[in-house]
């Protein structure tokens, strides 16, 4: 009888000990999916910035080319006539 109990005892002990193990795994683990997170978050911003920048860019690129062909169209360089394929075809050639 004393053996069962000292047996149990030793039981409770190691439980506790692997419950005491199991608690800081867990906390650390959390604190790893935390700083995951975190990432994730500063990546999805960072992405969401980048698509807004572009946007922007290519706004401006469509307006700085609006502007440069309304300037070259009051200084009369707009080509009106249909430009030449730059190849030719070999036909066209003999």
């Amino acid at each position: 009888m004393l053996k069962q109990i000292g047996d149990f005892i030793k039981q409770i002990a190691s439980l506790t000990l692997d419950t005491q193990r199991n608690k800081a795994e867990i906390k650390q683990l959390q604190e790893q999916m935390q700083e995951v997170l975190d990432e994730l978050r500063q990546i999805q911003f960072d992405n969401r910035r980048d698509r807004e920048n572009a946007v922007y860019e290519r706004e401006n690129l469509l307006l700085r080319l609006e502007v440069t062909l309304l300037r070259a169209g009051q200084k009369g360089l707009i080509v009106t006539e249909t430009p030449r394929p730059l190849l030719e075809d070999s036909d066209e050639q003999k």
